[in-house]
């Protein structure tokens, strides 16, 4: 069984590992399920998955409501509307993988990853602070059928860029490396952004943060600046550009707040057409 676990399986939408069923016999088909369950219970979403293929016991002892459970965050129940129905508890966890839930009067949003089944957060635009972002002659509040969020910012006319967000430890999953990530599109007219360092900053409220470079201009032919941090595409149709990593363990398991941080403040030259839906914090991808 170790063996098994320590392959490279996947995880679908469905919950379902990519394997087949082995036939051989386990040691563990004598014990009873409720047990089997249990003992499947202590290990991740992914390798749960993956047990599902090592015998017949094993598949059956996976579906059971005792597993899934101890996947689900706590507070699961105020998460999932209450005229939402599902018929297990492995349903209820897919579905809070793969449609993202408002909460905080909208303003944020969570999911679960699915593999690890670990916290995940998006500040909507309304939940971070914009300098200047409550003045209408600099930034607009717009509304648009491809946001997650009621409302994005839309970047008018300024000179001074700072935007800042902040997160409480305490809502993400404890020793978890986190990385927190700007999410964005850019107008069709926006300008003032090429080859431009944004200085990015992640760390605990009163303590120095971790800074490096970003650019929010795509780094097509790979002749970029060297250091910097160029964005991605993301499969929802929006960019996003890595500000920095965090870690949830240690004395961080207290509440303390982390701070998320893009500023362009030296050169001053006047921007615009920058759509900002918010910051995501997600785990690491540990390579």
């Amino acid at each position: 069984m170790q063996n098994v676990m320590g392959k490279n399986h996947g995880v679908d939408s469905s919950g379902e590992g990519r394997g087949k069923i082995g036939s051989a016999s386990s040691p563990f088909d004598s014990f009873p399920e409720d047990c089997i369950s249990k003992i499947i219970s202590f290990t991740s979403p992914r390798d749960t998955c993956v047990a599902a293929t090592v015998s017949k016991a094993f598949e059956s002892a996976v579906k059971s409501d005792v597993v899934w459970e101890k996947f689900l965050p706590l507070e699961y129940e105020s998460l999932v509307p209450r005229s939402r129905e599902f018929s297990s508890k492995k349903e209820m966890y897919f579905a809070l993988c793969d449609e993202p839930v408002l909460i905080d009067d909208g303003t944020k949003s969570f999911w679960l990853e699915k593999a690890s089944g670990k916290r995940c957060i998006m500040l909507s635009a309304m939940n971070i602070s914009i300098i200047w972002g409550d003045t209408p002659q600099y930034w607009e509040w717009i509304t648009i059928p491809e946001a997650r969020f009621k409302r994005v910012a839309e970047l008018l006319n300024v000179c001074w860029f700072e935007i800042r967000g902040r997160v409480n430890t305490r809502v993400l999953s404890p020793r978890t490396r986190y990385s927190a990530y700007l999410v964005f599109k850019k107008a069709d007219h926006c300008y003032g952004f090429d080859d431009v360092a944004v200085e990015a900053g992640v760390g605990v409220v009163g303590h120095e943060a971790s800074t490096r470079t970003i650019c929010f201009e795509m780094d097509d032919d790979d002749e970029g600046e060297m250091g910097w941090i160029y964005p991605q595409e993301r499969e929802d149709g929006w960019m996003e550009v890595e500000l920095g990593e965090f870690f949830t363990g240690g004395d961080m398991m207290d509440s303390h707040e982390i701070e998320m941080s893009a500023l362009e403040t030296r050169e001053l030259g006047w921007k615009r057409g920058l759509i900002i839906q918010g910051i995501e914090i997600r785990p690491a991808n540990i390579q």
